[in-house]
């Protein structure tokens, strides 16, 4: 079954491969459990990335290998949550160490914003993250 992305207002659509999701929840709750625990979730980022892969949705696909480069290089995830609206460089500074000082909250945050692409704050706040790796 083949659908259309151009169908979609923003040309993207949700990683609905059932395989995708529930590997989704897996590393949600991995995080919740273990936090990051680099040998298995690089790798089911790696996975994850197929799917995305094979789905063509390559802001998803830059993203995770993105996400699981920058673990790599770090062993921890560094990048903050993305503001809803910024107001200064004060309040910027602030909501970036709050981040940092819990990297598996803005991690599960990033992975739950792939359950749902058809939300354009979703999609906005993925290329946020996606920006921010690349200039990490």
């Amino acid at each position: 079954m083949h659908r259309s992305l151009f169908n979609h207002p923003y040309n993207y659509t949700s990683l609905e491969n059932k395989k995708a999701i529930k590997l989704i929840d897996k590393i949600l709750e991995d995080l919740d459990k273990t936090g990051i625990n680099t040998s298995t979730l690089i790798e089911d980022l790696k996975e994850l990335r197929t799917y995305a892969l094979q789905e063509q949705i390559p802001l998803v696909v830059k993203v995770l290998r993105f996400t699981y480069e920058h673990i790599e290089e770090n062993d921890s995830f560094l990048i903050p949550i993305p503001d809803d609206e910024p107001i200064g460089d004060d309040i910027v500074a602030v909501s970036e160490s709050a981040a940092v000082k819990d990297p598996v909250e803005s991690l599960k945050y990033l992975i739950s914003l792939m359950k749902s692409l058809k939300n354009k704050m979703n999609i906005s706040d993925l290329k946020d993250y996606r920006d921010a790796l690349m200039t990490y």
